[in-house]
């Protein structure tokens, strides 16, 4: 590709120019969603998890609820004896339901604030180049 520099007295009009400062944006834009797809691969993955494991969770818990409840029925005995085991099911459950939702909503977080960190950082050197081609060009024109 050509210096800007060979073009300085050649005929460029303002419209060829306005079309190629066009492509450039575009390409920079093309570029962009391509890499934030990429970057975003995985978010839902997060999101799902986070927005889903504490209601598994709650299954879990009131599964272990109903089988104390059926245990109790059974031996026709509330004792703690009847009653523990359904309710350390319980417990359990929600404590993975917690233990797979918190760090996914954290790391789901983290993830989205350094994506958004990094198209406006893609947004400002587009910008910036942008604008020095077009300084370029017009300085050449």
């Amino acid at each position: 590709m050509k210096h800007f520099d060979q073009h300085r007295g050649s005929n460029v009009s303002a419209d060829q120019i306005n079309r190629l400062l066009q492509r450039m944006s575009l390409t920079a834009s093309i570029v962009q969603e391509g890499d934030l797809a990429r970057l975003g691969g995985m978010m839902g993955v997060l999101a799902t998890i986070g927005a889903t494991a504490p209601f598994i969770g709650l299954f879990g818990t009131v599964w272990g609820i109903l089988n104390s409840f059926a245990g109790i029925a059974t031996m026709k005995s509330a004792s703690l004896a009847v009653v523990a085991p359904g309710i350390a099911e319980a417990l359990l459950a929600t404590a993975l339901g917690l233990f797979a939702a918190i760090p996914a909503v954290m790391i789901f977080n983290k993830f989205a604030r350094d994506i958004n960190g990094f198209v406006g950082a893609l947004d400002n050197f587009s910008a910036e180049l942008l604008a020095s081609v077009s300084r370029q060009m017009d300085e050449a024109h």
